[in-house]
């Protein structure tokens, strides 16, 4: 059966000036450059070697080696060849090394965050950490096995859909051989409450325990196994959850039948003097915030996130929106990467049940060329979620300045998202209401959302007038109330997420007399 190794201890770091560093991953070379501000991170080419010795495997048997993120694109050469190139740095990739393995292996893994115009993001405010800042790994399995060559997906997928009172769970599995697969679907304690057959079939779980948002996330486990010649030869899971919704336009977002007012924020994943290379200790740590919150819905912008990260969201019961970070402009020799990295968020996110609509782009409409180009990439995409994933909606995030008549905001996605910082950017926080009023007025049949509304603070800064821009924590707080009272009085508003859980980097900027932070956050960068 498959055996998982991490080889995050013991990398060798050379930096851009043949600087050399013991290191272990997770690891960014931007965690303090990236946040101290003046936009002059180092952006470009880092090499990240090691030395590992061959791990035991049969003569039946493959080895991969799969990286969980490395950002932004990565040249993979072990003992001297070229054994996997990959563009886009927030998604898992893999590939087979067995027929390059030596008793000692030398890996050497050439990481590139440069800037260029193919593989995004290339132009946000957030800065884009370069480095190997997952876990890698090295997985051993049966040569006839649950394919792992599937765009970094897990080679199974799981969808529960409801029916009265009973759920009929469609399967699919991916193999790489003839064989006959056998299905078990376990509960939360580990029983088996229903099994089948076959790499395309449709199981009842008769009574089935929904899956119900922050008050009862359940979760079943999908157990799959590979038999060949009637002798087992791998063995994969996934947890899944039951459960049903839809968005009206009038009336807001529903969760199994019952309103479900999603009222969220959003999460950049650094950390002050980490960066990007977080732990599970971090992920935790903000999971417990979020939930301390009371929020119902997180938006993970602007990229896809760690899968443990997505595993605490199942956990938790919020309602995710997951996206790519197609991101404030088109660059048109980036089309194609825009659909690998679409691709790779729907494959390797499909089961998680937290997860309930996919974001095609943010503040695209920011580019001001190729707007033709542009569309008819969002087109593209979207057609492409629907083809891998019939069973979500689709959504973007669309820039202030994107009016309401805007073509991007009407003609793409299933539903709609604005990031609007009316009383923030733009005085008068009563223009909230103005504007999602006449929206909702003049399109009473199209599902609207906030994707990002917030305001600057410092938590040392204090008056007793508040007033727009002054960063103080008095200011953040009104601005808050008056957000959450106009909330409260428009239920049809699908979703609103705050912008943002935490103060995070954005190397560019200087605000507040902190230079490279954005400072919109409800908790400090420290989380302290």
């Amino acid at each position: 059966m498959r055996k998982e190794q991490l080889i995050n201890e013991n990398w060798l770091f050379r930096y851009h000036d043949g600087t050399e560093t013991a290191i272990h991953i997770p690891h960014t070379w931007n965690a303090q450059d990236g946040q101290d501000g003046g936009n002059d991170y180092w952006r470009g080419t880092c090499i990240y070697e090691k030395t590992f010795l061959m791990p035991q495997f049969g003569t039946e048997e493959r080895v991969y080696l799969q990286f969980n993120g490395v950002n932004a694109s990565a040249k993979v050469i072990l003992n001297g060849a070229v054994v996997m190139t990959h563009d886009g740095g927030y998604s898992t990739f893999r590939g087979d090394i067995t027929e390059n393995l030596k008793p000692e292996n030398h890996l050497v893994v050439e990481v590139d965050n440069s800037k260029n115009d193919r593989v995004y993001p290339q132009k946000a405010d957030f800065t884009f950490y370069g480095g190997i800042y997952r876990d890698v790994k090295l997985i051993t399995v049966n040569q006839k096995h649950f394919d792992l060559d599937y765009f970094g997906g897990p080679g199974i997928a799981v969808q529960a859909n409801v029916e009265g009172k009973d759920a009929h769970v469609w399967v699919r599995t991916w193999v790489n051989c003839e064989g006959y697969v056998s299905i078990a679907l376990k509960d939360a304690q580990g029983t088996v409450v229903a099994t089948g057959s076959g790499s395309d079939t449709v199981i009842l779980i008769p009574s089935v325990h929904l899956w119900n948002g922050i008050e009862d996330p359940y979760l079943y486990t999908c157990e799959a196994t590979l038999f060949v010649d009637g002798e087992a030869v791998d063995v994969i899971s996934t947890r899944f959850g039951a459960r049903y919704y839809h968005v009206d336009p009038r009336k807001g977002f529903f969760l199994n039948g019952r309103s479900y007012p999603l009222r969220g924020v959003c999460r950049h994943q650094d950390w002050k003097g980490i960066g990007n290379a977080l732990g599970k200790e971090h992920h935790d740590t903000d999971m417990t915030i979020i939930r301390e919150l009371g929020a119902t819905t997180l938006r993970c912008p602007h990229y896809q996130h760690d899968q443990y990260w997505y595993d605490l969201c199942d956990e938790a019961g919020l309602i995710v929106w997951a996206e790519i970070p197609y991101i404030s402009e088109h660059m048109p020799n980036g089309r194609s990467n825009t659909i690998s990295q679409m691709t790779e968020l729907v494959i390797q996110n499909y089961n998680h049940p937290s997860i309930c609509v996919w974001g095609l782009s943010n503040e695209i409409t920011i580019s001001t060329k190729d707007k033709k180009d542009m569309m008819d990439n969002h087109r593209v995409l979207n057609d492409l979620v629907h083809e891998l994933d019939p069973s979500r909606p689709t959504t973007l995030a669309c820039y202030s300045v994107c009016g309401p008549f805007n073509p991007v905001a009407h003609r793409v996605s299933d539903l709609v998202s604005w990031n609007l910082y009316l009383g923030w950017y733009v005085p008068g926080m009563f223009l909230n209401e103005w504007w999602v009023d006449f929206f909702h007025r003049i399109y009473p049949d199209r599902s609207l959302g906030y994707s990002e509304y917030g305001c600057e603070c410092m938590p040392h800064l204090h008056t007793d007038h508040p007033r727009r821009l002054d960063q103080s924590e008095e200011y953040q707080c009104k601005y808050h109330e008056h957000m959450l009272r106009f909330f409260d009085k428009r239920p049809f508003m699908w979703a609103t997420h705050l912008w943002n859980t935490f103060d995070f980097a954005a190397d560019a900027r200087n605000q507040g007399g902190e230079p490279g932070m954005n400072h919109k956050g409800l908790v400090t960068f420290d989380r302290k």
